[in-house]
Protein backbone atom coordinates (compact mmCIF):
# COMPACT_ATOMS: atom_id res chain seq x y z
CA UNK A 1 0.00 0.00 0.00
CA UNK A 2 1.38 3.39 -1.01
CA UNK A 3 1.69 5.83 1.87
CA UNK A 4 1.36 9.57 1.43
CA UNK A 5 3.44 12.18 3.24
CA UNK A 6 1.85 15.56 3.91
CA UNK A 7 4.29 18.46 3.79
CA UNK A 8 3.56 21.87 5.32
CA UNK A 9 5.58 24.89 4.20
CA UNK A 10 5.58 28.18 6.08
CA UNK A 11 6.84 30.41 3.30
CA UNK A 12 8.51 33.81 3.75
CA UNK A 13 10.49 36.02 1.42
CA UNK A 14 13.88 34.54 2.37
CA UNK A 15 13.13 31.35 4.31
CA UNK A 16 10.80 28.36 4.34
CA UNK A 17 9.99 26.34 7.47
CA UNK A 18 9.23 22.70 6.64
CA UNK A 19 7.29 20.01 8.49
CA UNK A 20 6.13 16.54 7.44
CA UNK A 21 3.07 14.66 8.73
CA UNK A 22 3.46 10.92 8.28
CA UNK A 23 0.43 8.67 7.70
CA UNK A 24 1.26 6.84 10.95
CA UNK A 25 0.51 9.99 12.95
CA UNK A 26 4.01 11.30 13.57
CA UNK A 27 4.74 14.92 12.61
CA UNK A 28 8.37 15.93 12.17
CA UNK A 29 9.85 19.39 11.99
CA UNK A 30 12.53 19.48 9.28
CA UNK A 31 13.84 22.95 10.13
CA UNK A 32 14.22 26.08 8.02
CA UNK A 33 15.76 26.34 4.56
CA UNK A 34 16.40 29.21 2.13
CA UNK A 35 13.52 30.21 -0.15
CA UNK A 36 15.36 29.28 -3.35
CA UNK A 37 14.23 27.08 -6.21
CA UNK A 38 17.23 24.76 -5.97
CA UNK A 39 16.72 24.31 -2.20
CA UNK A 40 13.06 23.40 -2.73
CA UNK A 41 13.97 20.92 -5.46
CA UNK A 42 16.61 19.21 -3.27
CA UNK A 43 14.20 18.98 -0.33
CA UNK A 44 11.48 17.32 -2.39
CA UNK A 45 13.98 14.85 -3.78
CA UNK A 46 14.98 13.86 -0.24
CA UNK A 47 11.37 13.44 0.92
CA UNK A 48 10.69 10.59 -1.47
CA UNK A 49 8.90 9.78 -4.75
CA UNK A 50 6.73 12.59 -6.10
CA UNK A 51 3.60 10.42 -6.15
CA UNK A 52 3.86 10.05 -2.35
CA UNK A 53 4.03 13.77 -1.60
CA UNK A 54 1.23 16.24 -0.90
CA UNK A 55 2.46 19.79 -0.24
CA UNK A 56 0.63 22.89 0.99
CA UNK A 57 1.47 26.43 1.97
CA UNK A 58 -0.49 29.57 2.77
CA UNK A 59 -1.36 32.18 0.16
CA UNK A 60 0.64 35.34 0.69
CA UNK A 61 2.98 37.94 -0.81
CA UNK A 62 5.31 35.29 -2.25
CA UNK A 63 2.64 34.40 -4.81
CA UNK A 64 2.45 31.10 -6.65
CA UNK A 65 6.08 30.59 -7.69
CA UNK A 66 6.55 27.59 -5.37
CA UNK A 67 3.22 26.13 -6.50
CA UNK A 68 4.22 26.23 -10.16
CA UNK A 69 7.66 24.82 -9.38
CA UNK A 70 6.20 21.86 -7.48
CA UNK A 71 3.54 21.19 -10.11
CA UNK A 72 6.31 21.24 -12.70
CA UNK A 73 8.11 18.57 -10.69
CA UNK A 74 4.97 16.42 -10.70
CA UNK A 75 4.16 17.02 -7.02
CA UNK A 76 0.59 17.64 -5.86
CA UNK A 77 0.48 21.07 -4.21
CA UNK A 78 -2.28 23.27 -2.83
CA UNK A 79 -2.23 26.91 -1.77
CA UNK A 80 -4.52 27.35 1.23
CA UNK A 81 -6.46 30.29 2.60
CA UNK A 82 -4.63 31.73 5.66
CA UNK A 83 -7.80 33.03 7.29
CA UNK A 84 -9.33 29.54 7.30
CA UNK A 85 -6.42 27.68 8.89
CA UNK A 86 -7.66 26.21 12.24
CA UNK A 87 -6.10 27.75 15.34
CA UNK A 88 -6.28 26.74 19.00
CA UNK A 89 -7.83 29.48 21.18
CA UNK A 90 -5.31 28.99 23.99
CA UNK A 91 -2.20 28.87 21.79
CA UNK A 92 -0.14 32.00 22.47
CA UNK A 93 3.17 30.92 20.90
CA UNK A 94 3.62 31.45 17.18
CA UNK A 95 6.81 30.59 15.30
CA UNK A 96 7.60 29.59 11.73
CA UNK A 97 8.38 26.02 12.80
CA UNK A 98 5.12 25.69 14.72
CA UNK A 99 3.19 27.12 11.78
CA UNK A 100 4.72 24.55 9.43
CA UNK A 101 3.79 21.71 11.81
CA UNK A 102 0.26 23.05 12.15
CA UNK A 103 -0.12 23.20 8.36
CA UNK A 104 1.15 19.64 7.90
CA UNK A 105 -1.20 18.24 10.57
CA UNK A 106 -4.24 20.17 9.34
CA UNK A 107 -3.49 19.18 5.75
CA UNK A 108 -3.36 15.51 6.71
CA UNK A 109 -6.67 15.89 8.57
CA UNK A 110 -8.33 17.59 5.59
CA UNK A 111 -9.03 20.77 7.56
CA UNK A 112 -7.50 23.26 5.08
CA UNK A 113 -9.32 25.22 2.37
CA UNK A 114 -7.42 25.59 -0.92
CA UNK A 115 -7.64 28.79 -2.96
CA UNK A 116 -7.99 29.08 -6.72
CA UNK A 117 -4.62 29.40 -8.46
CA UNK A 118 -4.77 31.25 -11.80
CA UNK A 119 -2.70 30.19 -14.78
CA UNK A 120 0.17 32.41 -15.92
CA UNK A 121 -1.84 34.38 -18.52
CA UNK A 122 -4.73 34.91 -16.10
CA UNK A 123 -2.40 36.05 -13.34
CA UNK A 124 -0.72 38.52 -15.72
CA UNK A 125 -4.06 40.15 -16.56
CA UNK A 126 -4.98 40.23 -12.87
CA UNK A 127 -1.71 41.97 -12.03
CA UNK A 128 -2.50 44.61 -14.66
CA UNK A 129 -6.02 45.18 -13.32
CA UNK A 130 -4.70 45.48 -9.75
CA UNK A 131 -2.05 47.95 -10.93
CA UNK A 132 -4.80 50.13 -12.34
CA UNK A 133 -6.70 49.87 -9.04
CA UNK A 134 -3.58 50.97 -7.16
CA UNK A 135 -3.16 53.89 -9.57
CA UNK A 136 -6.74 55.00 -8.89
CA UNK A 137 -6.04 54.95 -5.14
CA UNK A 138 -2.91 57.06 -5.67
CA UNK A 139 -4.89 59.48 -7.82
CA UNK A 140 -7.50 59.87 -5.09
CA UNK A 141 -4.83 60.54 -2.47
CA UNK A 142 -3.18 63.13 -4.71
CA UNK A 143 -6.48 64.93 -5.16
CA UNK A 144 -7.14 64.87 -1.43
CA UNK A 145 -3.78 66.52 -0.79
CA UNK A 146 -4.72 69.44 -3.03
CA UNK A 147 -8.17 69.84 -1.47
CA UNK A 148 -6.78 69.78 2.07
CA UNK A 149 -3.95 72.15 1.13
CA UNK A 150 -6.40 74.66 -0.32
CA UNK A 151 -8.77 74.27 2.63
CA UNK A 152 -6.01 75.00 5.15
CA UNK A 153 -5.46 78.36 3.47
CA UNK A 154 -9.12 79.29 3.08
CA UNK A 155 -9.62 78.44 -0.60
CA UNK A 156 -12.95 76.79 -1.36
CA UNK A 157 -14.46 75.87 -4.72
CA UNK A 158 -17.46 77.90 -5.95
CA UNK A 159 -20.87 76.65 -4.85
CA UNK A 160 -22.37 74.08 -7.19
CA UNK A 161 -18.99 73.20 -8.69
CA UNK A 162 -18.61 69.43 -8.90
CA UNK A 163 -15.24 68.20 -7.67
CA UNK A 164 -12.63 67.71 -10.41
CA UNK A 165 -14.98 68.69 -13.22
CA UNK A 166 -13.81 71.04 -15.98
CA UNK A 167 -15.13 74.02 -14.06
CA UNK A 168 -13.36 72.81 -10.91
CA UNK A 169 -10.04 72.54 -12.77
CA UNK A 170 -10.47 76.09 -14.10
CA UNK A 171 -10.92 77.29 -10.53
CA UNK A 172 -7.89 75.33 -9.31
CA UNK A 173 -5.70 76.95 -11.95
CA UNK A 174 -6.73 80.44 -10.83
CA UNK A 175 -5.71 79.88 -7.18
CA UNK A 176 -2.46 81.57 -6.23
CA UNK A 177 -0.50 81.84 -2.96
CA UNK A 178 1.52 84.80 -1.64
CA UNK A 179 4.70 82.88 -0.76
CA UNK A 180 7.00 81.09 -3.22
CA UNK A 181 7.15 78.02 -0.97
CA UNK A 182 3.37 77.66 -1.12
CA UNK A 183 3.37 78.13 -4.89
CA UNK A 184 5.99 75.41 -5.24
CA UNK A 185 3.83 73.11 -3.11
CA UNK A 186 0.75 73.86 -5.22
CA UNK A 187 2.56 73.15 -8.48
CA UNK A 188 4.01 69.91 -7.15
CA UNK A 189 0.60 68.68 -5.97
CA UNK A 190 -1.01 69.52 -9.32
CA UNK A 191 1.78 67.82 -11.25
CA UNK A 192 1.27 64.70 -9.14
CA UNK A 193 -2.45 64.70 -10.04
CA UNK A 194 -1.59 65.03 -13.71
CA UNK A 195 0.93 62.21 -13.44
CA UNK A 196 -1.65 59.97 -11.70
CA UNK A 197 -4.24 60.69 -14.40
CA UNK A 198 -1.77 59.78 -17.15
CA UNK A 199 -0.85 56.60 -15.30
CA UNK A 200 -4.50 55.52 -14.96
CA UNK A 201 -5.17 56.23 -18.66
CA UNK A 202 -2.06 54.28 -19.70
CA UNK A 203 -3.04 51.24 -17.62
CA UNK A 204 -6.66 51.30 -18.84
CA UNK A 205 -5.43 51.36 -22.43
CA UNK A 206 -3.18 48.38 -21.70
CA UNK A 207 -6.10 46.47 -20.15
CA UNK A 208 -8.25 47.06 -23.23
CA UNK A 209 -5.50 45.83 -25.53
CA UNK A 210 -4.94 42.66 -23.49
CA UNK A 211 -8.67 41.87 -23.33
CA UNK A 212 -8.99 42.30 -27.12
CA UNK A 213 -6.42 39.54 -27.60
CA UNK A 214 -7.76 37.31 -24.80
CA UNK A 215 -9.32 33.89 -25.56
CA UNK A 216 -12.88 34.01 -26.91
CA UNK A 217 -14.49 32.27 -23.86
CA UNK A 218 -12.97 34.86 -21.53
CA UNK A 219 -14.18 37.76 -23.67
CA UNK A 220 -17.63 36.17 -23.91
CA UNK A 221 -18.02 36.15 -20.10
CA UNK A 222 -16.77 39.75 -19.83
CA UNK A 223 -19.30 40.90 -22.45
CA UNK A 224 -22.16 38.92 -20.92
CA UNK A 225 -21.66 40.17 -17.36
CA UNK A 226 -21.84 43.76 -18.64
CA UNK A 227 -25.51 43.16 -19.50
CA UNK A 228 -26.17 43.73 -15.80
CA UNK A 229 -26.83 47.27 -14.68
CA UNK A 230 -23.95 48.92 -12.83
CA UNK A 231 -21.27 46.64 -14.28
CA UNK A 232 -19.03 48.62 -16.60
CA UNK A 233 -16.19 47.04 -18.66
CA UNK A 234 -13.52 47.46 -15.96
CA UNK A 235 -15.84 46.01 -13.32
CA UNK A 236 -16.54 42.99 -15.51
CA UNK A 237 -12.84 42.50 -16.21
CA UNK A 238 -12.08 42.70 -12.48
CA UNK A 239 -14.71 40.06 -11.71
CA UNK A 240 -13.42 37.64 -14.34
CA UNK A 241 -9.74 38.09 -13.50
CA UNK A 242 -10.28 37.74 -9.75
CA UNK A 243 -12.76 34.85 -9.85
CA UNK A 244 -11.64 32.86 -12.87
CA UNK A 245 -14.16 30.26 -13.99
CA UNK A 246 -17.34 30.77 -12.00
CA UNK A 247 -18.51 27.28 -12.90
CA UNK A 248 -16.18 26.03 -10.14
CA UNK A 249 -18.84 27.24 -7.69
CA UNK A 250 -21.62 24.63 -7.57
CA UNK A 251 -24.11 27.20 -6.26
CA UNK A 252 -24.40 30.96 -6.19
CA UNK A 253 -24.27 30.82 -2.39
CA UNK A 254 -20.75 29.43 -2.58
CA UNK A 255 -19.68 32.47 -4.62
CA UNK A 256 -21.32 34.76 -2.06
CA UNK A 257 -19.46 33.06 0.76
CA UNK A 258 -16.19 33.15 -1.19
CA UNK A 259 -16.38 36.94 -1.48
CA UNK A 260 -17.31 37.45 2.18
CA UNK A 261 -20.64 39.19 1.52
CA UNK A 262 -22.58 36.90 3.85
CA UNK A 263 -23.60 37.48 7.43
CA UNK A 264 -21.45 36.17 10.24
CA UNK A 265 -23.28 33.87 12.62
CA UNK A 266 -22.94 32.72 16.23
CA UNK A 267 -25.49 30.04 17.01
CA UNK A 268 -25.69 28.11 20.25
CA UNK A 269 -28.62 25.87 21.07
CA UNK A 270 -31.83 27.70 20.23
CA UNK A 271 -30.14 31.08 20.17
CA UNK A 272 -29.24 32.41 16.72
CA UNK A 273 -27.19 35.58 16.36
CA UNK A 274 -26.21 37.03 12.98
CA UNK A 275 -23.82 39.93 12.64
CA UNK A 276 -21.94 41.91 10.04
CA UNK A 277 -20.62 40.36 6.84
CA UNK A 278 -17.64 38.04 7.23
CA UNK A 279 -15.35 39.97 4.82
CA UNK A 280 -13.40 36.79 4.14
CA UNK A 281 -12.21 35.98 0.65
CA UNK A 282 -11.51 38.33 -2.22
CA UNK A 283 -11.75 42.01 -1.22
CA UNK A 284 -11.33 43.23 -4.82
CA UNK A 285 -14.50 41.43 -5.92
CA UNK A 286 -16.36 42.60 -2.83
CA UNK A 287 -15.50 46.23 -3.57
CA UNK A 288 -16.56 46.29 -7.22
CA UNK A 289 -19.79 44.36 -6.57
CA UNK A 290 -20.85 46.75 -3.79
CA UNK A 291 -20.09 49.70 -6.08
CA UNK A 292 -22.21 48.13 -8.84
CA UNK A 293 -25.09 47.45 -6.43
CA UNK A 294 -25.65 51.19 -5.87
CA UNK A 295 -27.11 51.37 -9.39
CA UNK A 296 -30.13 49.36 -8.27
CA UNK A 297 -31.45 52.16 -6.08
CA UNK A 298 -33.18 53.46 -9.22
CA UNK A 299 -36.23 51.99 -11.01
CA UNK A 300 -35.57 49.48 -13.81
CA UNK A 301 -34.41 51.28 -16.94
CA UNK A 302 -32.43 50.61 -20.10
CA UNK A 303 -30.28 53.59 -21.00
CA UNK A 304 -28.41 53.96 -24.30
CA UNK A 305 -25.13 52.59 -22.90
CA UNK A 306 -26.71 49.55 -21.25
CA UNK A 307 -28.84 48.88 -24.33
CA UNK A 308 -25.70 48.90 -26.47
CA UNK A 309 -23.93 46.43 -24.15
CA UNK A 310 -26.94 44.10 -24.15
CA UNK A 311 -27.23 44.11 -27.95
CA UNK A 312 -24.29 41.70 -28.30
CA UNK A 313 -25.46 39.07 -25.80
CA UNK A 314 -28.03 36.32 -26.19
CA UNK A 315 -31.69 36.89 -25.19
CA UNK A 316 -31.43 34.57 -22.18
CA UNK A 317 -28.68 36.76 -20.70
CA UNK A 318 -30.75 39.90 -21.29
CA UNK A 319 -33.66 38.23 -19.54
CA UNK A 320 -31.53 37.47 -16.46
CA UNK A 321 -30.23 41.07 -16.42
CA UNK A 322 -33.77 42.50 -16.64
CA UNK A 323 -34.94 40.18 -13.87
CA UNK A 324 -32.04 41.43 -11.73
CA UNK A 325 -33.15 45.04 -12.17
CA UNK A 326 -36.70 44.31 -11.01
CA UNK A 327 -35.66 42.00 -8.17
CA UNK A 328 -32.95 44.23 -6.71
CA UNK A 329 -34.92 47.46 -7.03
CA UNK A 330 -37.88 45.92 -5.21
CA UNK A 331 -35.49 44.57 -2.60
CA UNK A 332 -33.97 48.03 -2.13
CA UNK A 333 -37.41 49.63 -1.64
CA UNK A 334 -38.49 46.96 0.83
CA UNK A 335 -35.36 47.17 2.98
CA UNK A 336 -35.25 50.97 3.04
CA UNK A 337 -38.87 51.09 4.15
CA UNK A 338 -37.96 48.94 7.15
CA UNK A 339 -35.46 51.59 8.23
CA UNK A 340 -32.22 49.80 7.29
CA UNK A 341 -29.21 52.09 6.66
CA UNK A 342 -28.49 52.54 2.96
CA UNK A 343 -25.03 50.96 3.23
CA UNK A 344 -26.48 47.78 4.73
CA UNK A 345 -29.19 47.69 2.09
CA UNK A 346 -26.69 48.04 -0.76
CA UNK A 347 -24.51 45.33 0.77
CA UNK A 348 -27.54 43.02 0.76
CA UNK A 349 -28.15 43.93 -2.89
CA UNK A 350 -24.51 43.17 -3.71
CA UNK A 351 -24.91 39.70 -2.24
CA UNK A 352 -27.91 39.00 -4.48
CA UNK A 353 -26.23 40.64 -7.47
CA UNK A 354 -23.49 38.02 -7.18
CA UNK A 355 -26.17 35.39 -7.74
CA UNK A 356 -27.15 36.98 -11.06
CA UNK A 357 -23.49 37.35 -12.05
CA UNK A 358 -22.97 33.66 -11.31
CA UNK A 359 -26.04 32.65 -13.34
CA UNK A 360 -24.91 34.60 -16.41
CA UNK A 361 -21.26 33.53 -16.21
CA UNK A 362 -22.05 29.84 -15.74
CA UNK A 363 -24.48 29.92 -18.66
CA UNK A 364 -21.91 31.51 -20.98
CA UNK A 365 -19.08 29.22 -19.82
CA UNK A 366 -21.24 26.14 -20.33
CA UNK A 367 -22.20 27.28 -23.83
CA UNK A 368 -18.53 27.92 -24.67
CA UNK A 369 -17.52 24.42 -23.53
CA UNK A 370 -20.37 22.84 -25.51
CA UNK A 371 -19.39 24.79 -28.63
CA UNK A 372 -15.73 23.79 -28.24
CA UNK A 373 -16.69 20.12 -27.89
Amino acid sequence: MTTVRFVGLDVHADTIAVAVAEPSGETRNLGIMPNRADAVRKLMKKLGPVERLRVCYEAGPTGYAIYWQLVGLGIACEVVAPSLVPTKPGDRVKTDRRDAVKLARAYRAGDLTPVWVPDAAHEALRDLVRAREAAKRDQLRARHRVVKFFLRHGHRAPLGCRAWSTRYWLWVETVRFPYPAQEATRLDYLQEIQHAAERVARLEQAIQEVVRTAPAPLRAVIDAVQALRGIAPLTAITLVTELGSMARFAKARQLMGYTGIVSSERTSGTRIRRGAITKTGNAHVRRVVVEAAWAYRHPPHLGPTLRKRQAIVEPAVREIAWKAQHRLYQRYRHLTRTGKPSQQVVTALARELLGFIWAIAVRVETAARTHAA
